[in-house]
Order: C-alpha cells, then structure tokens, then sequence
C-alpha cells in the first residue's frame, strides 16, 4: 500500500491478509472472515474500569493504549499503530503526557490510518449486515455532543444504584431520570406514555413465592407502552433478568414473547460461584459477552445456587451492572460517579 502496488481496502486491516470478505467499519481497509467475526464478538465489550477491551482497528487484547478523551472509551494496540502509523509510533503515543485517538481527532488520520467518512453510518450498516442474529438490528451510536441523559422504567427490580456507580445517573440531579415501579398491576398505556418517553426498560422475577409469569407477562405489557414508534430513530434498551426462578416452560415463552435467545451471568469471584441469572435483553454485547449454557451445565449450577437467598441478597441488578456499559455509545454520562477505583 505504502508504494502505491496495492490498495488498503484490498488487505485485512486486521491481520494483513489477502482473503478480504469485507469493509472494516472505523477505517479504510478491508476485513477477512475470521477477523470481522472476532471484531463483532469485541465490539461493545467493556472493561471492569469502563473503557472497551479491546483494540478498535483488530479487536486484540493485550497492551493497548487508552484514548484520554473523557468522552472517550476506546483503545488501541501497539501493534496496529507501529504497523500502520510507522515503527515506533506505540512508543511515542505511550510517552505522550494526553494522548486523544483517531475517531476523536479533528483530522482524519496519519500514515496507513484513515479514518471513514460517517463511521458511526458505517458501524451500524456493517453490524446489521454481517451480525445481526435476530430481529433486532443495532442503533447507530450517537456523537457525544448529542448525547442525552438516559431515561429509565425500573419494574420490580431497581436498578438506579447501579446506573449511578455507572455514571449514567448523576447524584442529586434530575439530569438522568429513573422511574422505579413495584407493581404494575394497574399500570395502563396512557399512564407510561405521560411518565415517558422511556430509553432502557429493565425488569426482572421476583420471590419465588409470586407468581413467576406474572413478572414477564407484564414486563413484555409494558415494554409494548415504552417501545418508540418503528420509523423512529431513538435508541431504546430492554433488559428482563430472571434470577434462574422460571420454568424451562416458561423460559420458553419469555423467549418466543422476548424475540431473543437468552444468556446466563455467572458471578465467579476466585474458584467460588456467588451467583447466576438468566438475561434477554437487545443491549449489545450482552450475547457475545456472555454463553448460554448447556442444559447438564445450568444444572449443575442451579445444585450450587440456593434459590431466593444469596442472590436476593445482593439482587440480580449487581450482576447485569457491566451489561449497561455499552451504553455509553448512546447516552451522557458523568465522570464524577464513574466506575470506582
């Protein structure tokens, strides 16, 4: 490419190979298969210090290097910079005091690096062509200029704790706004629509003691009341967590309503399960992040987990916390209440 023999959209920007399938959606150069399927598995993965886990131009681990844009979650890797910028270029972006990365420059880019016209356009186009698994498509991510403070229905569970640990919700201020609701017996269209319009809609099962379909039935009521009108443009964010309470009936039916295949959060600290929940929801990253176990694999884990007791304790909201990170790519957050050292 450097001597002009080649084109960059011709040659995985990821890996150098030849074998292009297709366009990577950031920058100028093409994707192999193998390369454009490990970039859709890391593309809204997050990090336990809110930045993203892996490098935005290969989707590798390892030593990266983090923008230092406070708006900014994005990183990148050593050695896509040396290769594409020029040998040596890791070594002076990690010397350097404040280092802002490719997507937020004003410029388009250095070297080999380019940086696309409309990426945001582009990444969306590319998921829903080449990932989507299902009927939900991803919404375009938002420039941070545009960014709202997110508006959340909290059913059952409330969730305004862990949004707030989180930065999406800013302490004392009616900036990011959480509506929590214990019952919705009563609850009607005319009634969500004036408290709305809504941009996450969470719920979760309750005590074992309840009637468990009573939960997704009118989680599933309420999620129709929230949903934005299909032309709309507006991000909008679902998230019903069971926590391992409903029948492998009744997960059926959460599925066929939900429209969505679930997975299981495990809570692993050292060699010691503290708990387990089953989540659907059309946050991305929440299937990629996370397997669906096998059914010998989720029996064996409900032998290890005593129903009602440890998880209630420390509620299903604490486990699903790092799900809402990819949200960051649509809504404003507040750095003062960002993740805890």
């Amino acid at each position: 490419v450097t001597v002009n023999q080649r084109d960059i959209e011709a040659i995985c920007l990821c890996c150098g190979g030849l074998r292009v399938h297709t366009q990577h959606p950031l920058f100028e150069g093409g994707m192999c298969a193998p390369c454009k399927d490990r970039f859709l598995e890391a593309l809204f993965l997050y990090d336990d210090d809110g930045y993203q886990s892996y490098c935005s131009i290969c989707a590798s681990g390892g030593m990266l290097l983090i923008c230092e844009n406070p708006e900014c979650t994005r990183c990148y890797c050593f050695e896509c910079l040396d290769a594409l910028l020029g040998p040596g270029t890791s070594d002076k972006v990690h010397s350097m005091h404040h280092w802002v990365c490719f997507l937020c420059l004003p410029f388009r880019g250095s070297g080999l690096l380019r940086r696309r016209r409309k990426w945001r356009d582009q990444l969306k186009a590319f998921h829903d062509l080449e990932g989507s698994r299902g009927p939900e498509q991803m919404y375009k991510t938002v420039p941070v200029w545009k960014r709202q403070p997110v508006r959340v229905l909290s059913l059952f569970g409330n969730i305004k704790q862990e949004l707030t640990s989180l930065g999406f919700l800013e302490t004392g201020s009616q900036a990011g706004r959480l509506r929590h609701l214990k019952d919705v017996t009563d609850v009607v269209r005319r009634d969500v629509e004036e408290w709305g319009p809504f941009d996450l809609v969470y719920g979760s099962t309750g005590c074992p003691r309840c009637a468990l379909w009573w939960f997704l039935f009118h989680f599933h009521r309420l999620l129709q009341y929230a949903r934005p009108p299909p032309s709309s443009p507006q991000p909008f964010f679902w998230m019903f967590v069971d926590n391992l309470l409903l029948t492998s009936e009744d997960q059926a039916t959460a599925t066929r309503f939900l429209e969505t295949e679930p997975t299981t959060l495990q809570d692993i600290r050292g060699q010691v399960l503290h708990g387990a929940v089953r989540v659907w929801s059309n946050i991305p990253a929440v299937r990629s992040r996370h397997s669906a176990l096998a059914p010998e694999e989720e029996a064996s884990l409900l032998a290890h987990v005593t129903r009602g007791t440890e998880l209630s304790a420390r509620g299903p909201a604490s486990l699903v916390k790092n799900c809402f990170l990819p949200l960051r790519e649509y809504f404003s957050y507040f750095s003062q209440n960002s993740l805890p050292l």
